[in-house]
């Protein structure tokens, strides 16, 4: 288990965008789930989307193994709204967990995860597009 991931996604605002990164961190002990940074009700019911599409698409749940999972959001003083993190979220995991490895490229992740892993459409990305073409690459 690697235990640390960070990427980036986006906080669509009308016709702009700020970026946000995504930190998961993974530890063992008694299992839980949580997501910080400001986020609204549609980011932090993103734990049970996450949790059926992951288990879904054949990887082990993050509900099924002793762990501490924390998803952060950053910077923490900007709200974070809408279900067009759950990709960011959800690969953030992976990656932590040693599940998945993501291309050292910079890139920008959107999308709603359906249930059984399916990765449904979003709106506001143009305006991520454009704010994640402003930063200079990692």
């Amino acid at each position: 288990m690697k235990g640390y991931a960070s990427l980036r996604a986006a906080q669509p605002n009308g016709a702009y965008a700020s970026l946000v990164t995504i930190e998961a961190d993974l530890t063992r002990g008694l299992h839980s789930f949580s997501i910080v940074g400001l986020a609204d009700r549609a980011v932090e019911e993103a734990r049970d989307r996450i949790s059926a599409a992951i288990r879904h698409t054949g990887f082990k749940s993050p509900k099924s193994e002793n762990r501490r999972i924390v998803l952060s959001l950053s910077p923490a003083d900007l709200k974070k709204e809408g279900s067009h993190y759950d990709v960011a979220l959800a690969l953030a995991y992976l990656t932590a967990s040693g599940d998945i490895k993501l291309p050292e490229t910079s890139m920008l992740f959107a999308g709603e995860l359906a249930l059984d892993g399916k990765i449904r459409s979003v709106h506001g990305v143009l305006p991520q597009v454009l704010a994640g073409n402003k930063r200079p690459p990692d």
